[in-house]
């Protein structure tokens, strides 16, 4: 037996425009610029201008002016509601919500600085490798030695393995031997040590083309080849027992190591400018106030085509149009309300991101003026509830994005912390209390580093109570390694 029933409910669904926004919002200055530029390419009705400014506020409802006649072609092919105005999106009127840069002097010159090319340390490694006398085998073999280099420098690959696959897919014939001289030539180029397999054997190479003392860089190599896990584990007093060495004697031996590098290619190998950030906020103080501006100015500032509208504006009012002349008014339609919709897009993310930083300036007032100490605890909730706009809409804006203030450059995310009850009964930041155990372990005595226990009996005489597994988390998130390993001479 069929039965019938009603059922009612509510369901929240995302228009394609809200879709849009939520994209553009999430996205930092750099990746910003490239999607104006690649709507720019897709939507001809867009273009970029430097001079002119567009008010979409005035602009007349026409979403239901694609309705044309087909059977009668006598019949005008506009209507009243249809109608709207050049000068409707080519009012050159200033308002807050216009998207040109904020505090720019319409006779300011408008520049985009180029930056310069640059290499990176892998190029720069077969450039240096170029100039060395060797075969032309050598050289393919080399170039793969630089490729299989990782992050730090180091290669990681089987020399064996390089060996093998030319053999078998570029049909050149290395011996192991050939290929051992290779990165052990490799590993002398500038940085020295790039290309070496481990730690060892990078302070190695590094010791051994110094110009340290000589007597302590020999000293140095033996303590490197000799007594490497002694070292690495800081038992010095082994070392000095076994190698009987004066104590003063060790200490400099152990400063010369230091000094070397464990990471030659310092994360860099492919880029110099990998770990470049370019701020989306600039914070700056003028006499007693902090003024914020979107760092937006390489930002292509984009309009509607005057040319364009003319011709949507031409094809609506005439009385005979053809099938080719429809499509061609149907698809600039088309462009313009994506056009239109993708400024408005641009103008609202904006509105949204100053709102969020002034709230984050008015709560972290205290550290933009004193320093990462007066950071307070803040969650995405209290700036949500300030600005009465979604949480989710507040963690799109801060992921990824960085703001540059008197105290440096700190990710968004950085401002927002969970608290900590004091015995004054005052909340500190959890940062706060990262920023006391690297005090902490800075002024530690140095030949007796300070355990976790002993740090969090600190931080308790101060009023704080963390426990032994929070310092210890905190002191690794720091990359601050145990007690042991921190002892020096």
């Amino acid at each position: 037996m069929l039965s019938l029933q009603h059922k009612l409910s509510l369901s929240q669904k995302l228009s394609p425009q809200q879709i849009q926004y939520q994209k553009l919002l999430q996205l930092n200055t750099l990746a910003l610029e490239q999607r104006i530029k690649t709507e720019l390419e897709l939507n001809p009705i867009l273009e970029e201008t430097l001079d002119e400014e567009y008010d979409l506020d005035q602009e007349k409802d026409d979403d239901n002016d694609d309705a044309a006649s087909t059977d009668d072609e006598d019949e005008k092919y506009d209507s009243k509601e249809d109608e709207f105005e050049l000068e409707d999106f080519m009012n050159e009127t200033e308002s807050e919500h216009e998207f040109d840069r904020l505090n720019r002097s319409h006779d300011e010159e408008k520049m985009h600085p180029v930056t310069p090319q640059r290499s990176s340390m892998r190029e720069n490694l077969v450039n240096q490798l170029h100039m060395l006398d060797i075969t032309e085998e050598e050289m393919i073999l080399g170039e793969n030695i630089i490729g299989g280099l990782d992050k730090d420098g180091y290669f990681k690959t089987e020399l064996e393995k390089i060996v093998n696959e030319l053999k078998m897919f570029e049909n050149i014939e290395v011996s192991l031997e050939q290929a051992e001289k290779i990165l052990k030539q490799i590993q002398l180029l500038e940085p020295v040590g790039i290309g070496t397999r481990n730690l060892q054997e990078c302070l190695l190479v590094q010791i051994r083309n110094s110009s340290y003392d000589p007597y302590y860089s020999y000293l140095a190599e033996k303590i490197l080849a000799e007594h490497f896990d002694d070292f690495a584990n800081r038992r010095f007093d082994t070392i000095q027992k076994e190698m009987n060495l004066a104590k003063e004697t060790l200490r400099t031996t152990i400063d010369v190591i230091q000094k070397l590098n464990p990471k030659p290619g310092e994360g860099n190998i492919d880029s110099e400018e990998m770990n470049q950030i370019t701020p989306d906020f600039l914070i700056e103080k003028v006499e007693d106030n902090y003024i914020v501006t979107l760092n937006d100015r390489s930002v292509p500032s984009v309009t509607i085509s005057r040319t364009y509208l003319e011709m949507i504006d031409t094809k609506k009012h005439k009385r005979k149009i053809s099938d080719r002349e429809k499509e061609t008014y149907k698809f600039l339609r088309e462009k313009f309300e994506s056009a239109k919709w993708f400024i408005a897009s641009l103008q609202q993310r904006r509105n949204t991101l100053m709102k969020i930083m002034r709230s984050i300036l008015e709560r972290q007032y205290e550290f933009f003026e004193n320093g990462p100490r007066f950071l307070k605890p803040m969650i995405y909730k209290d700036i949500a509830e300030e600005i009465q706009m979604d949480i989710s809409t507040i963690s799109r804006v801060v992921n990824g994005k960085f703001v540059q203030s008197p105290q440096g450059i700190h990710e968004l995310k950085y401002f927002f912390s969970e608290g900590l009850s004091t015995d004054s009964g005052d909340e500190i930041s959890n940062k706060h209390i990262k920023e006391l155990i690297k005090e902490i372990c800075d002024n530690e005595p140095k030949d007796n580093p300070y355990s976790d226990d002993k740090i969090a009996i600190i931080l308790q005489e101060r009023g704080i109570h963390v426990a032994r597994r929070t310092i210890a988390k905190y002191r690794e998130a720091l990359k601050i390694p145990v007690a042991r390993l921190r002892k020096e001479l």
